[in-house]
Order: C-alpha cells, then structure tokens, then sequence
C-alpha cells in the first residue's frame, strides 16, 4: 500500500518499465476491449479539426493516436512517466512536472491517462501553463473500467467532474463527448465478468460485441457511459 504523498509526489512511484501500450487503432469484434475501443477511437478522431502546430501527447505510451493527427500537427511529440513497450516516448518526465516552457505547445492530448495521476489538478494546471494562448487541451478519462495498472489507478470520472476540473484549471470547455452509451457499457461488463472464464472464448466475444454495439447504436445514450472525450481551450488572458 502507498500512502497519500507517494499518490502525490509522482516522482516517487516506481513503475514497471515497458508495459505493452496500445499500438493500433485496428478494431477486430473478438477483442474483449471491442466496445471500448470503438467509441473512444470514433470521438477522439472528431477532435482532429481542433489539433494544430505543435503537439504534446502527455503519457503519451507507444502514440497509437499519431496518424490520427498526421498532417495537422508537427511534431506530435510524446512523454510518459516509464518508456513504453515500443520505446516511443521522447521524454521521461511526470504528468506533474513537464520539463517544457512556457506556451511552448498549441495543443496537448492525455487519452486515458488522468486516471492514474494522483495530483491530477497539478497535471492539468501543467498542461495549461505549456499550451499557448488559444491552444487546445484534448483529453479522455474513463467512468466505467475494472481496476488496473495497480496500485496506480486512483479515479473514475463523471462529464460533470471533468467540467469542474478544466474549468478550476482555466480551460474554456470546447466539448464533452459520452464514449458509448449504457448498452456499449452493459456489453463491456459482461466481458469482463467472463474474462478467464471457458465462456470467454472469440466467437462468444464476437457475438457479445456484435450484439452490444447494434443495441448502444440504437440506443444511443448519455447517462452511464464508459468515457469521456473533453475538448477545453486555453483562453487568453487580459491584462
């Protein structure tokens, strides 16, 4: 167990170096993470048109979200707290402490990053002291998942906390996006309630993903999602 300052002073925390990262944005309907994957890919590519000039990708793991953003920014440029499984951070830094100027960034992403910070208002008050007047902040955090990465997984999050958060840190919010409804979440717990179980076999989590996908696009709602993309401006100061 770690107590309240090692969840804060992030520098502290030994992680596991390596860790297989995310790597592509291939969906395959056997894959038990199907459901999750398909909302969160399909939101965070609506977020392209916001992205520009320099990026920071901010636990930034193997960049699976690079070509998403190809060709509207330069450089996408990635640090992490550990290097990733395919050595694709640039910098090894905490979310807490980035060793980069002031305003030296037009846009910063964290996809499903917050979640393991323990200071995660330091983080985003880090984010916003990097980015330039009017740059963007493109973020994801989920509401719905098991534990992992433990003991480093410290909060879950709701569209009403992420507003609160951005707003504390000085983000305008641009837009908050519900990654899948209650069906798309419902499928996803039945998966993992199976995992390591004979049912968990593809053709089982094939039908699930088929089934749950056709109903949460039928279905679509807002209330019980399993994350949330959000889409917050750094707005210039007046003097």
């Amino acid at each position: 167990m770690i107590d309240i300052s090692t969840c804060l002073n992030q520098s502290s925390i030994k992680r596991d170096v390596r860790l297989p990262r995310l790597a592509s944005l291939a969906l395959d309907t056997s894959h038990p993470w199907f459901l999750h994957y398909r909302s969160l890919f399909a939101d965070l590519q609506k977020t392209v048109p916001f992205a520009r000039g320099r990026m920071l990708d901010i636990g930034c793991g193997n960049k699976p979200f690079e070509g998403m953003f190809k060709g509207c920014v330069n450089p996408h440029f990635g640090c992490d707290v550990v290097q990733s499984s395919e050595s694709r951070a640039d910098v090894i830094c905490t979310a807490t402490e980035l060793p980069f100027k002031d305003e030296s960034y037009a846009t910063v992403i964290v996809t499903q990053v917050i979640e393991h910070v323990g200071d995660h208002e330091t983080m985003l008050r880090e984010a916003f002291r990097v980015l330039q007047d009017n740059g963007v902040l493109i973020l994801s955090g989920p509401m719905y998942w098991p534990l992992h990465e433990e003991p480093y997984d410290f909060f879950r999050f709701t569209e009403h906390g992420f507003r609160f958060l951005l707003e504390k840190a000085g983000f305008r919010i641009i837009q908050i996006t519900n990654n899948g409804g209650k069906w798309a979440t419902c499928g996803q717990v039945i998966i993992h309630t199976i995992a390591n179980t004979r049912l968990s076999r593809g053709f089982v989590i094939r039908g699930i993903n088929l089934v749950f996908a056709y109903l949460d696009d039928r279905y679509s709602t807002r209330d019980n999602p399993m994350n949330y993309v959000v889409v917050g401006r750094k707005v210039a100061q007046t003097v």
